[in-house]
C-alpha cells in the first residue's frame, strides 16, 4: 500500500540522487560519505516504491486516499 504522494515521491527521488552523487563524488569512502550514501539510497528506493516504513509507523500519508467501492 502506498503512503507517499506524487510530490513527496519526486522530492525523495531527486534528493536521493543528489545525496548519492555527493557521497560518490565528494565524500568517498569516509564514514560520513557512507552514511550519506545509505540515506540517499533509502530515499531513492522509497521514492520509487511509494512506501515509507517510517510514515507507516507514525501514521502519516501524503497520498490521496482513493475511495473503496463496495
Amino acid at each position: 500500500m502506498k503512503n507517499e504522494g506524487t510530490v513527496d515521491r519526486a522530492i525523495r527521488v531527486v534528493l536521493g540522487l543528489v545525496l548519492l552523487a555527493l557521497a560518490w563524488l565528494a565524500l568517498g569512502a569516509s564514514p560520513f560519505g557512507i552514511v550519506v550514501g545509505i540515506v540517499g539510497l533509502v530515499l531513492l528506493v522509497t521514492g520509487f516504491v511509494g512506501f515509507c516504513p517510517a510514515y507507516r509507523l507514525i501514521g502519516v500519508r501524503t497520498c490521496s486516499v482513493s475511495p473503496r467501492s463496495s
